[in-house]
């Protein structure tokens, strides 16, 4: 064949050419063969946050739209998450775990003062009737209400000083703050405390 028809050596294909090198070249006893050599494609990462199944917008209002679902996704997870006590999702008023041992010392316990906002109720309606026996009585139920709620609360505080201080002796946290803290917890009634009751009643803590 004439050299005007024969193939450069720079008209072979670099790959080919890696290729043919590489199959002459020996192997060591234990080499294993790259990705690349093996023909397998590596899938790009995906950011995370991001919805796979998201499409791109294809205008304004798409975006909107998804932006809005995305946020609505987003406070129901931060909700549960609150809810179940985790702590990327609390308040700083309940974040710690200090704040988690008065949560289950006012949760292992039936308080008085869950049942306050109801009776405060019924004191209201009973002092509303024009009848001075019923007003009389809705005073006393009131005034009854208010010193157990008030020993109830000694009570709460009491344990929460004795406990915090046995398990966490360098606490930082302020006592008065803790007390505040139990004490308001157990003026709400039991399923609506966020976060949600981990305990039992009667459990030890």
């Amino acid at each position: 064949m004439s050299p005007l028809f024969r193939r450069k050596p720079a008209d072979v294909a670099p790959t080919q050419v890696v290729e043919e090198v590489s199959a002459t070249e020996p192997r060591p006893k234990n080499y294993t063969p790259s990705k690349k050599e093996l023909g397998v494609v590596t899938p790009k990462r995906v950011a995370p946050g991001r919805r796979v199944q998201d499409k791109a917008p294809e205008n304004r209002k798409e975006a909107y739209k998804q932006m809005r679902e995305r946020q609505r996704a987003e406070r129901a997870e931060a909700n549960e998450g609150m809810r179940n006590g985790d702590e990327r999702y609390l308040l700083a008023r309940d974040r710690g775990p200090e704040r988690a041992l008065v949560r289950d010392i006012v949760d292992s316990r039936r308080t008085v003062g869950s049942w306050f906002i109801a009776g405060a109720v019924v004191v209201l309606i009973g002092s509303s009737v024009p009848n001075r026996a019923i007003q009389n009585l809705s005073t006393l139920i009131w005034a009854g209400l208010a010193l157990a709620v008030l020993v109830d609360s000694i009570l709460i505080a009491r344990k929460i000083k004795k406990l915090v201080r046995e398990r966490f002796p360098q606490t930082t946290q302020r006592m008065g703050s803790l007390y505040l803290y139990g004490i308001m917890r157990g003026l709400t009634f039991r399923r609506m405390r966020i976060p949600k009751s981990k305990v039992e009643y009667g459990d030890k803590i």
